[in-house]
This record gives structure tokens, C-alpha cells and sequence, in this order.
């Protein structure tokens, strides 16, 4: 080891640690001790998750620079799926090839999945109790609030001009009172981004740096990774259709065994199909992928109750790892209330996992699949006025969000409405729930205004909501 320039210690790049080949000096053991570390502590949504991987990643330990963090960001950030998973796939198979990345992705999976799996359980097996009942209601408080902050987070880093608050208000009207397609709002939002990048309209462009450079031109910080691209990160014809083959069967393949032995009708062949189209259509990260799923389970599918919905939000909240895998307690409750000839837990249990490897085995195809492609396109400034016109478009699905969550938590009834021929649910306000609405209101000040932070709100509103049954205060 010796001193960097900058006064790090870092290894000698052309003296790799005697248990591994590549160059960068990190083991696959050493790595795994990281990724652990990692994915325990990746509570707080997706940018909690990322300040999480930047701080250890790039500042402690040095194995990625900046400008490349970012990139892979952005890359993943214009996918379908958690970008914070995503990107945690993409470092590992930065580091150590396609088992990096299954190793980063799937410890980033791992700990959310059994958290939730358990709480499942005790939300299908005693969420009937008051007790577990009066948690939860506290808990869709702190969802709310939650929820209103990301809009506002997200909001404030990206809408720096007239033009991306111009995008964004267009999204939620779009998906809001028109119903447009969520897909149709993120492709129209990317190539009005594409194409203002590539004419030069300044709101598309990346900021400039005091060199004058763009920021994506910015040097190397010296980490273990370098700028040069190592040999698996180069695009080749023949490996990308080899890793297609192999991940498209991996994913796809349990959906095609499903449809063929039960059938269209069978509750794990829609949980399959549902999950599958969702893996390819949400994109924009967790909330606005929720906004899609929340509305297909609850109106379409019948899957839910627009409550239960926030219940889940709230399960995921509380656990380390994505804010995506609500879906697995989506998928256990599905299955769990149409278990047919299976015990309802062991049917649950399946329809989780099943919504689990529906979500995730498609993120795995997207990074090992693109990301040579998108190595080799690092400072393409129409690829980044995609992203930033497409992130300006998701402030507006997260605030659709907000809403639809806020109607469905503090108003017992709702009815539909078309105005204009714009169609929206609007809340009786008779069916108004009172301590919903304070409750709500306490979280969204101890957020804003006490700066609390996420998980002693989470735990605030929980212990009002016991306390509340506790003295025979309803709901």
C-alpha cells in the first residue's frame, strides 16, 4: 500500500491481492463484507439507499470516482425497476464481472425480502387484530408524509427551470385526470429530453463545471476503478446475445411453465404476467412505481384494499433494502386469499416469492445486458437530457401519488367524477377520518418542520396509532 496524491492508501493497481485476478486489488470476499454492510444499511427509500452506497463506495472506500457513480446513476435511474438495486448491480459487475453483480444485487435484495416475508405473515394472520390493526392506521400517516417529502426532495434537485416544472405538471395532469399511460408519459418526457439535448436548449443540457468542461467530462478522483473501461465493460455482439439467452430464460421461464400447466386464470399466472409487464413498463424508481402497481392491484385486480396498499408502503418503509419489495407482500396477498387446494400461507409464501422473481430477475438482464453500452456512452449529453427531462416527469407521477394515497387514507369513502372529460376519484367529505388527518398532519410537521427523519416518524405515528386504540379512540 501506498500513499496517493491525494494522501489515500490505496493498492498498487498493477499488484492485485493474491486470492483475486483483477486489478483493482479487491477480493470477492472483501467485496461481499461490503455489500453486507451495504444492504443492512439501506433503509430510507431510494435516495437514502444511494447516499448510502456514494458515502461507502466513493468517498470511503474509493472504489468508483464520482463521475462515474453518477453515470451508472443515471443509466439506472432510466430504467424500469429500483434504480438504487440497479445500481448497486452495476458497481459489483463494475468490480467483479456478472457475480459481482449478482453478489451486490441480490445482498441488496436479500434483507428486505425475509423482513417482509415475516411481517407478511403476521399482517395475513393477525393484521385482523386491533392491536396490529391501530399500528398500521399510524403507520399510513407517516407514509403520507413521507411520500409528500420525496415530491418535494426530488422536486427541489430537479426543477431548476421553467421548462422542467413545465414537464412535470404536464405528467401529473397527464396521469392524474387524463389516465394516460405511464409509459407513454416517461417515453414522451425522454425524447423531449433527447431531442432539447441535442439542439442545445440549456434546461436539457448537464451543468458546466468552473473548467468550463460539462460535468461528466470532470477528471478522475483515483479510485481503485479508474476511468478506463475493463474488458467485460467493453460491447461485444456475441456476449450480449449470449447474456440475453440466458437472463430473458431465467426470467421469462417460470412465467411460460405457469401459464402452460394452470392456465391464464390461476392467481400465480397473473401474479407472473402482472409482474413481468410491470418489471417492463415502470420506470422513474420506487414511488412511481408504486403508483402504477398500487392502482393495478387495488382497481384491477382486486388484489387489495386501496388501505392495505399504504399498510405494505409502511412494511417497506421500516425494513432495509428497496422500497419495491412492497411488491412481494402484494404477491403474498394476492395468492394468500385465492390459495385454491394450498394452505393459505404456503400459497402466500409462493406468491411472494414468485412477485419477488418477477421484479428483480429483469434488473439483472437490464445491467449486464446495457451497461457496456452505456460504459462506452459516458458524457453523452443527449442520454443525460433524456434523464433529466424524464426524472422532471416522475416529480409530477410521485405527486399523482401523494394524492391518490392521501385520498384513499383519510376518507372512508370515495366516488368517481368526470369533469370536462377529465375523470378523478373525489372523497365524500362526510367519510372524513379525523385522527387520520391528525395524525398526518403531526408526520408531515415532524418532517418538515422538527426534521425528525423517516424512521422516529415511522415509529412516532405507530406508537399514536396503539395509543389511540389503547384509549378507544377510533380511526
Amino acid at each position: 500500500m501506498a500513499p496517493s496524491s491525494t494522501g489515500r492508501y490505496t493498492r498498487d493497481r498493477m499488484s492485485p491481492a493474491p486470492n483475486d485476478s483483477s486489478s483493482h486489488g479487491v477480493s470477492l470476499a472483501a467485496a461481499f463484507r461490503v455489500w453486507l454492510r451495504v444492504a443492512l444499511l439501506s433503509f430510507g427509500g431510494p435516495a437514502g439507499q444511494i447516499a448510502v452506497m456514494h458515502r461507502i463506495l466513493v468517498e470511503e472506500k474509493h472504489w468508483i470516482s464520482e463521475t462515474r457513480f453518477l453515470h451508472a446513476l443515471n443509466y439506472c435511474m432510466l430504467l424500469p425497476g429500483p434504480e438504487a438495486q440497479q445500481l448497486a448491480t452495476y458497481v459489483g459487475w463494475l468490480m467483479h464481472r456478472t457475480r459481482g453483480g449478482l453478489m451486490a444485487g441480490g445482498l441488496f435484495v436479500l434483507p428486505g425480502a425475509i423482513a417482509i416475508m415475516a411481517l407478511s405473515y403476521v399482517y395475513a394472520g393477525w393484521g385482523h387484530l386491533p392491536v396490529i390493526t391501530a399500528l398500521f392506521f399510524g403507520l399510513k400517516a407517516a407514509v403520507l408524509a413521507i411520500v409528500l417529502e420525496a415530491v418535494v426532495r426530488i422536486g427541489r434537485r430537479i426543477l431548476k427551470s421553467r421548462v422542467m416544472i413545465a414537464i412535470a405538471a404536464l405528467a401529473f395532469l397527464a396521469i392524474f385526470f387524463v389516465g394516460v399511460p405511464f409509459p407513454a408519459i416517461i417515453a414522451s418526457a425522454a425524447l423531449l429530453g433527447f431531442a432539447g439535448a441535442r439542439f442545445g436548449w440549456p434546461a436539457f443540457l448537464p451543468p458546466v463545471g468552473k473548467n468550463g468542461a460539462g460535468m461528466a467530462n470532470a477528471a478522475d478522483d483515483g479510485s481503485l476503478l479508474g476511468e478506463t473501461a475493463p474488458d467485460h465493460a467493453r460491447p461485444s455482439t456475441a456476449r450480449s446475445l449470449r447474456t440475453a439467452a440466458i437472463w430473458l430464460t431465467i426470467w421469462l421461464g417460470p412465467l411460460l411453465v405457469l401459464l402452460l400447466v394452470f392456465g391464464p386464470a390461476d392467481v400465480f399466472s397473473q401474479i407472473a404476467v402482472f409482474f413481468s409487464k410491470m418489471a417492463m413498463v415502470t420506470f422513474g424508481g420506487a414511488y412511481a412505481v408504486l403508483s402504477y402497481v398500487a392502482q393495478q392491484a387495488v382497481e384491477h385486480y382486486g388484489w387489495l384494499k386501496p388501505g392495505e396498499m399504504l399498510d405494505g408502503l409502511g412494511m417497506a418503509e421500516t425494513t432495509p433494502g428497496p422500497l419495491i419489495m412492497v411488491l412481494q407482500f402484494v404477491g403474498f396477498m394476492a395468492a394468500y386469499r385465492d390459495a385454491g387446494s394450498l394452505l393459505p400461507m404456503l400459497a402466500g409464501t409462493l406468491g411472494g416469492l414468485l412477485a419477488t422473481w418477477m421484479t428483480f430477475a429483469p434488473c439483472f438482464l437490464w445491467i449486464f445486458l446495457g451497461a457496456p453500452f452505456i460504459e462506452s456512452l459516458r458524457g453523452n449529453k443527449a442520454l443525460n437530457g433524456a434523464l433529466s427531462a424524464v426524472t422532471a416527469a416522475v416529480v409530477g407521477v410521485i405527486l399523482n401519488l401523494a394524492i391518490w394515497f392521501a385520498i384513499h387514507a383519510l376518507f372512508a369513502q370515495t366516488i368517481p367524477v368526470r369533469v370536462l372529460g377529465l375523470s378523478f376519484d373525489r372523497p365524500v367529505p362526510g367519510s372524513l377520518r379525523p385522527w387520520a388527518l391528525i395524525l398526518s398532519l403531526v408526520a408531515i410537521a415532524a418532517i418538515f418542520r422538527l426534521k425528525i427523519g423517516m424512521l422516529p416518524t415511522l415509529a412516532l405515528c405507530s406508537a399514536a396509532g396503539v395509543g389511540l386504540y389503547l384509549l378507544g379512540v377510533k380511526g
